[in-house]
């Protein structure tokens, strides 16, 4: 009975944890399909995930943060635009991700950009709200900065 107990309460907490996991999508389109649905602007994270020493700091102090899961849940649909160097990608991903750095003009990493998008003529087309990068401050300040490129629309 003890066994049954442990491996119900394993399974709740697995099921609670992967609730509070948010979505990263990594296909624009899919990406604005869903924030025109819910009408959401989109968080684009430009980022070089396996080597970009900042990039690694805003994601530790920010994105895997309750506070950040919380306002994002609500507030914006996530993609991540990566740029690695030994993490292998489509080649699909890999044009989509440089049309969008060339698109918004992104020189340096982490860039997050906020913007609303649709579809014209079949093509995505990109309104920017506003971008920030890494914020000292941890989830506070980088929502406070967030909130406010937010607040602008």
């Amino acid at each position: 009975m003890k066994k049954i107990y442990l491996i119900a309460v394993f399974f709740i907490g697995l099921v609670a944890t992967q609730a509070q996991e948010l979505k990263w999508h990594t296909d624009v389109k899919e990406a604005m399909a869903i924030g025109n649905k819910e009408h959401k602007p989109l968080l684009l994270f430009f980022t070089g995930s396996d080597w970009c020493g900042w990039c690694i700091r805003l994601q530790k102090e920010v994105l895997t943060t309750p506070e950040f899961r919380k306002w994002a849940k609500e507030k914006v649909v996530l993609v991540e635009l990566d740029y690695p160097r030994a993490v292998p990608q489509t080649d699909e991903i890999k044009m989509q991700n440089d049309g969008l750095q060339r698109a918004f003009g992104v020189q340096g990493y982490p860039t997050v950009w906020f913007a609303t998008a649709q579809f014209k003529d079949g093509k995505p087309s990109f309104g920017g709200l506003g971008k920030t990068g890494y914020v000292p401050g941890g989830p506070v300040a980088w929502l406070e900065v967030a909130n406010g490129i937010l607040n602008q629309k």
